[in-house]
């Protein structure tokens, strides 16, 4: 049916769950301290863990906590104490435990929480079985391929510069080059272009229009500033 992990240091206790839940059909791991409790978890596959607080070594709500905090706790942790608090009981709840059971335990109450915990675990393994197949069968997403770099355009440009046309003619072209990299670096915005040519906004409108650079399309990506 299940595997059940029981962590208790009174041996009557051990001794009682386990009879009970063998006759359930469960199979049973005991541990009777927090010791043998991480060493049956590390080396077994348990569908529940029925846990007790007041233990010598480490209690039950800070073995929990670092189950939690490992990200380990990924079964039902069902609590059990005789000496426990409410304050107890919300808190090792908040951490993660399934449900609380007062000692002297009722089998009723034993039985009834055990099925509900063993139900929220198979509830969880498929889940995980079903997040993994999914991930096992999507397609690997491409990447988006990388924006061109605006330096390595504008190098690109300047190589293409006819050095044996006259002067006017050369200096626009390394005009037209220089603003449009300015552009690519600063987004497309004319304010910054502005402040990094040192020119007047009127003055620099003017000049892209006599370059043949619309202001509007000068960078697709973002609209003029």
């Amino acid at each position: 049916m299940a595997d059940i992990l029981i962590v208790d240091d009174e041996l009557g206790i051990r001794e009682l769950l386990s009879e009970v839940l063998e006759d359930e059909g469960h199979s049973i791991t005991l541990a009777e301290n927090a010791h043998q409790a991480r060493s049956a978890r590390l080396n077994g596959e348990h569908d529940l863990i029925l846990l007790d607080i007041w233990m010598p070594d480490t209690d039950g709500v800070t073995l929990l906590k670092e189950w939690h905090a490992a990200g380990v706790l990924t079964i039902p942790v069902v609590m059990m104490s005789g000496h426990a608090t409410i304050d107890t009981a919300v808190e090792a709840t908040r951490i993660g435990a399934f449900d609380f059971l007062e000692k002297p335990i009722a089998l009723a109450k034993l039985l009834k929480t055990v099925q509900a915990a063993l139900a929220r675990s198979q509830a969880q393994k498929a889940w995980r079985a079903a997040v993994a197949q999914a991930q096992a069968q999507a397609a690997p997403v491409e990447q988006a391929p990388a924006p061109p770099d605006p330096l390595e355009m504008a190098r690109a440009a300047l190589a293409q510069i006819d050095l044996d046309q006259p002067l006017r003619e050369a200096r626009e072209a390394f005009e037209r080059t220089y603003l449009q990299y300015q552009l690519d670096k600063e987004g497309g915005s004319m304010t910054k272009l502005a402040e990094r040519s040192g020119l007047e906004r009127t003055h620099l409108y003017r000049k892209i229009r006599q370059l043949g650079m619309e202001p509007s399309k000068t960078n697709p990506r973002k609209a003029v500033a």
